[in-house]
């Protein structure tokens, strides 16, 4: 049987233990998984906010700590200011150019896709990314830094996020300080849009 590929477009911000679940388990049902952390480009360099603090280059760094090279992470899940380029969904011809260019790096003849969430799911069938039937896992990132935040806010030792985070995701979590704290005490500066967010630097 060829093996088929399994495409998951995901946040990590920051990586959880409910994201490395969910690629242990689609490894342990025989597909070569490709991870694509979301990115936001404007003028060629990386916008981040309070929802989306760590770099590509971070993220891919935490998947790799726990998985090493038994993964893909791609950075091809890349959207280019305006972002408000790529809405509507579906409409947009931009979208359908972002559908492309992650295609395209899969170098199975078979592919399926997955997300937790119902509408993703939705938008993924739409998009003839054909996804998984997958329920939702309790650990959602957002919940994590947020009490990532709360700990350089109200201080404490960590213990309320460690154990939500594969161990090697703490460290470089703690060996990048300087990001989390670069965003804790400031307004989240990004836009919801179709249920979509993006950071307002570079919407328009």
């Amino acid at each position: 049987m060829a093996a088929t590929a399994a495409i998951y477009l995901a946040h990590l911000n920051p990586m959880t233990k409910a994201h490395d679940s969910i690629i242990s388990s689609l490894q342990q049902l025989g597909y070569h998984v490709y991870v694509f952390p979301v990115r936001f480009l404007k003028d060629g360099h990386q916008v981040n906010t309070r929802s989306f603090p760590f770099s590509f280059e971070l993220r891919k760094a935490m998947v790799q700590s726990v998985a090493g090279d038994s993964v893909k992470v791609l950075p091809q899940y890349t959207f280019v200011a305006p972002y408000v380029k790529y809405m509507p969904p579906l409409l947009s011809s931009r979208s359908w150019e972002l559908r492309s260019q992650i295609i395209a790096q899969i170098e199975e003849e078979s592919f399926v896709s997955y997300t937790g969430d119902t509408t993703e799911r939705l938008m993924l069938k739409a998009y003839r990314l054909r996804p998984l039937k997958a329920s939702r896992l309790e650990i959602s990132a957002s919940s994590v830094r947020e009490l990532i935040y709360r700990q350089i806010i109200e201080g404490g030792n960590g213990e309320q996020w460690h154990d939500k985070v594969p161990a090697p995701v703490v460290e470089l979590i703690r060996k990048n300080w300087d990001v989390v704290e670069q965003y804790a005490k400031i307004q989240d500066n990004t836009v919801k849009v179709m249920g979509l967010k993006f950071p307002k630097e570079g919407y328009r």
